[in-house]
């Protein structure tokens, strides 16, 4: 029974380890969005915030740049005023507001 169960706990765990490498995005550190920014790579952080404010009130919560597979990505948490928080993504490069939707 045991030898089953580390089996079953070796399963989960390498499925964890795959799956969570395809959905997987790396966070951008400070110097190199500086560096990208002023390479015109990616649009600044208050541009940015302004087209999320034309289109969500709130309060921002959170801001990461994440290099994913289609590029530079502007990840933004904002609390509404009915409480809810938001997630916004946007396309740093374009400045594009790709996915708004309630954060669970």
């Amino acid at each position: 029974m045991h030898r089953l169960h580390r089996r079953c706990t070796f399963a989960a765990a390498l499925f964890a380890m795959l799956a969570g490498g395809f959905a997987h995005a790396d966070d951008v550190g400070p110097e190199t969005a500086k560096r990208l920014l002023s390479e015109g790579r990616i649009k600044p952080l208050s541009e940015i915030l302004d087209a999320v404010r034309s289109q969500v009130a709130g309060e921002m919560l959170e801001v990461e740049l994440e290099l994913e597979k289609t590029g530079y990505v502007y990840e933004l948490k904002l609390l509404r005023p009915d409480g809810k928080v938001q997630e916004i993504e946007a396309d740093a490069a374009s400045g594009k507001i790709l996915k708004i939707e309630d954060d669970d």
